[in-house]
């Protein structure tokens, strides 16, 4: 294995000049060749991750699935995601983007249609386990093909324009995943949630085939650039790397830095809210006495619609302002705030949702926002260790936040106390980010 990149320390950001024509050009070309088809195959991702809060109206029920039962397979995927996370990213690396993942969303459409034949909770949770083993490394894959084409003062923004398929998943996800269970319910003797299943594992394997023909590894195997704008922006990357003052180290070194670790746990304090809430979102909707798949689905796309708009809003201003720590801060208190007042005010749908809406725009625009911090002290080949180890420890929240707020409810009778725990989760998350030096990440 070759040596790992990591950095020894970050410096002090130059002022960024104006764009000149030629850069805006070349920048426009990559944002409109990458960007909207890397957030279709993470709409198509997170649908198909977090679809099974949709499927629980109906599965548990039906399967005589418990709260409990119901978390622990909504998380168990995270177990999977944890092991193969970081192998994954490192192949990745290896092997080219293209190839790889064109294989995970192929392998991930394969297992997500085989839920519709899920009959017991141990057959619920070794598929959920492999779906998690499966998607391993898309996410944090993503994350380091972006540092291939855009240097540290430009990825918040793309970062963020590519986390909005979490809410627009959420926005046209649930209402669709509400209308298939609703409108083909019983049809050849299945079940609404299994129909889901099959027909929403269809778009992975379709744009994984995709995927082979039209992503490319790098700048330098773009036949849709110049050679001067190929030039141009590996010039921009190179002098980025410079900037970030990269040593050679391995990998041990990239395991026993202090920093990623530290990284680690803000991650898991603001993934612990993500999907706390997207598990949670049409079961805690359908709590303040909403009935029907469909209404459940239409009303839990408002605050992923909040989301979209602030979560862009807030990348924008990081980027502008090269200010990285309260960009975060501000967004993970809201989120506890709105998880706290939406846990008082179960009962009411209307006040319910707004909190929900603040929730949402909080927790969501953390994830993307958060990514500009550890790859502003990773470059190179260290990167593809570094963010997956952050990714992957992080994300076991994944597993944790579910099975608590399933747990507790089946304790309680009620989702209220998760919601405590996770507002003070994300208060965790951002004393972390506070004590996190701004020299090191305001890049």
């Amino acid at each position: 294995m070759p040596p790992l990149e990591i950095a020894s320390g970050a410096l002090p950001a130059a002022a960024t000049p104006p764009d000149s024509r030629e850069t805006a050009r070349a920048y426009a070309k990559v944002f409109w060749r990458l960007v909207p088809f890397l957030m279709l195959c993470y709409v198509i991702a997170y649908l198909d991750r977090v679809n099974v809060g949709f499927a629980k109206l109906q599965m548990s029920q039906d399967l005589g699935f418990s709260e409990t039962v119901f978390g622990l397979g909504a998380g168990v995927f995270f177990i999977g995601y944890f092991l193969f996370e970081v192998p994954s990213n490192l192949l990745m690396h290896r092997l080219g983007a293209r190839i790889w993942i064109a294989r995970i969303m192929i392998t991930w459409g394969i297992l997500s249609g085989m839920f519709m034949f899920v009959e017991t909770p141990t057959g619920f949770y070794i598929l959920r386990f492999l779906l998690g083993l499966a998607e391993a490394g898309f996410y944090p894959g993503v994350i380091l093909y972006l540092t291939y084409w855009y240097p540290a003062h430009r990825r918040a923004k793309i970062i963020a324009l590519f986390m909005s398929a979490i809410p627009v998943a959420g926005i046209f996800g649930n209402p669709l995943s509400g209308w298939i269970m609703e409108a083909f319910h019983g049809t050849h003797g299945l079940q609404g949630w299994q129909w889901m299943f099959l027909i929403e594992a269809i778009p992975a394997l379709l744009i994984g085939i995709v995927t082979v023909m039209y992503l490319d590894n790098g700048i330098s195997s773009a036949k849709w650039l110049t050679t001067d704008e190929k030039t141009l922006l590996t010039r921009e990357i190179e002098l980025d790397q410079k900037q970030t003052g990269t040593q050679q180290h391995s990998l041990r070194a990239v395991f026993s830095d202090p920093r990623v670790w530290w990284m680690c746990l803000i991650y898991f304090a603001f993934v612990a809210g993500q999907y706390g809430l997207t598990f949670w979102m049409p079961t805690l909707i359908k709590s303040t006495g909403v009935t029907g798949a469909l209404n459940i689905g239409l009303l839990s796309a408002i605050p992923f619609l909040c989301a979209i708009v602030v979560m862009n809003l807030l990348g924008h201003s990081a980027d502008k302002r090269r200010e990285r720590r309260w960009h975060l801060i501000v967004p993970a208190l809201a989120g506890a705030v709105g998880f706290t007042a939406a846990a008082s005010f179960a009962d009411n749908t209307v006040v319910s949702l707004i909190c929900l809406s603040l929730a949402a725009a909080g927790v969501l625009t953390c994830a993307p926002l958060f990514w500009s911090l550890p790859t502003a002290f990773l470059s190179g080949t260290a990167a593809a260790a570094g963010i997956a180890i952050v990714n992957s420890v992080g994300n076991l929240a994944g597993f944790a936040s579910p099975y608590m707020i399933g747990y507790l409810k089946d304790v309680t009778s009620s989702t209220a106390s998760g919601m405590y725990v996770l507002a003070g989760v994300l208060v965790i998350g951002a004393i972390a980010v506070w004590f996190t030096p701004a020299k090191l990440v305001n890049r």
